[in-house]
């Protein structure tokens, strides 16, 4: 982008970019110029699906609705912009709950045709691949990406963020995220169960129970966590009381990471390629980030992983997608983009 400075003369600037993310229940607004985060704002209404033990796509909605403008208005207060200082509008347009992603993708329209601005319609998945380079700059040019959340568990090629990403390999069932709010179900721990469970684990042993590794060694870069999940609760079933939980979940955390870690690092070496980005919501399991960083620095993969804080739903990850299809030249979306709730990964814009 372009500014004139005191004296009228053109200067260069990097992009300001708001963004929007609604996929499921966390209502979060972000901004950033180019590479710099200068406001990450999140309402959750996590709360409001605990009681359920899951997330409820019409309460998810309704919390959407609510919040949007407070926490845009919460954004651009801390950031010391006004609406009219943004370059572009970015919003996750999928994939994600229908009903969530329609109240973004409906307030970004509004915000980007009423200012006169570019509109990205963006996918969540490469936004948590893009987010990364708010902490530790630009992405190196190829690097593989294994993102894992509650509701995907995927191996991607990524040659340049902004103009498309290969998958390699997926859930064939439950995603790492599901498994972990199921496990931790079983085992009487609250929702969302990835940081109770890692939390618990802490005091128990991670080899203290044998269960199994789904597609651990199957030559695929696919997932799967339904047969260690079901193993989990038939053991929980069997042994009641005499248990320990700690052991349990520790070994449950175990099985996991290990699964992930081992096919990331086949993804490299398959690839040639020796960096690793882990992004998603269970990417900020501390038991995932040591084992990760253990098994690359001993094939000589370097490792990056946001901070916790930038690995769950945010609207940083979609400002900062926004950011890069600004400064490469990519074509904004038309107003028309729908909210596609199963975009598939290939496509970065909408």
């Amino acid at each position: 982008m372009t500014r004139g400075d005191d004296m009228g003369t053109p200067v260069k600037t990097e992009p300001l970019v708001l963004g929007i993310e609604t996929s499921c229940d966390e209502t979060g607004i972000g901004i950033v110029r180019g590479h710099t985060l200068l406001v990450d704002a999140v309402a959750s209404s996590v709360e409001e699906h605990a009681r359920y033990g899951g997330v409820v796509p019409e309460v998810a909605s309704r919390a959407h609705l609510e919040a949007m403008m407070p926490t845009v208005d919460r954004a651009l207060r801390e950031a010391g912009v006004k609406l009219a200082d943004l370059d572009a509008i970015a919003v996750t347009a999928g994939p994600g709950l229908a009903g969530a992603l329609l109240v973004g993708v409906a307030a970004a329209k509004a915000f980007a045709y009423g200012l006169g601005k570019p509109l990205y319609g963006v996918n969540h998945l490469a936004a948590h691949v893009a987010v990364d380079q708010l902490q530790h700059g630009p992405l190196p040019k190829p690097c593989i990406a294994m993102l894992v959340s509650g509701g995907h568990s995927s191996l991607l090629l990524v040659p340049d963020v902004a103009h498309g990403v290969t998958s390699l390999g997926s859930t064939v069932d439950d995603a790492a995220g599901e498994a972990f709010d199921k496990v931790a179900r079983v085992l009487g721990l609250p929702f969302p169960g990835g940081p109770h469970i890692d939390r618990v684990a802490r005091e128990g042993s991670g080899s203290a129970i044998p269960f199994p590794r789904g597609k651990a060694d199957d030559g695929t870069l696919d997932f799967s966590f339904s047969g260690l999940k079901t193993a989990v609760a038939r053991y929980v079933e069997k042994n009641g009381g005499s248990m320990n939980i700690a052991d349990v979940a520790a070994s449950f955390q175990e099985a996991v990471v290990d699964v992930l870690t081992r096919k990331a690092l086949a993804a490299c070496r398959l690839h040639g390629v020796d960096h690793l980005l882990i992004g998603g919501g269970v990417a900020a399991n501390s038991r995932l980030r040591a084992l990760a960083q253990e098994r690359c620095e001993q094939v000589g993969v370097r490792l990056r992983v946001p901070r916790p804080g930038l690995c769950t739903d945010n609207g940083a990850m979609v400002a900062a997608l926004g950011s890069e299809l600004v400064s490469s030249g990519v074509s904004p979306s038309e107003l028309t983009i729908p909210a596609d709730s199963s975009m598939p990964i290939t496509m970065v814009t909408a």
